[in-house]
């Protein structure tokens, strides 16, 4: 059964059969582009701070207000 809050549910489902929870599939599946190929997104580096610190708010990291760039790049990278 479809998941209305799942963006790729193709993807979604690949993730969740390559054995990811479900949370970081549903991560995965929900930005913006997933599922392209081509490396189109740029470097979080070239992001500015805000940007950064929406999409960790999109993805649910948590103390994401007390990060810097840096800190708001490795939680992006590493989550």
């Amino acid at each position: 059964m479809p998941n209305p809050s799942i963006k790729n549910e193709e993807q979604y489902e690949a993730l969740r059969d390559k054995g990811y929870s479900k949370e970081k599939a549903a991560r995965i599946a929900n930005t913006p582009d997933s599922g392209k190929k081509g490396g189109k997104a740029s470097p979080y580096e070239t992001w500015t701070k805000e940007e950064l610190y929406e999409q960790a708010k999109n993805v649910g990291i948590d103390g994401r207000s007390k990060m810097n760039k840096k800190e708001l790049i490795h939680a992006l990278r590493n989550n």
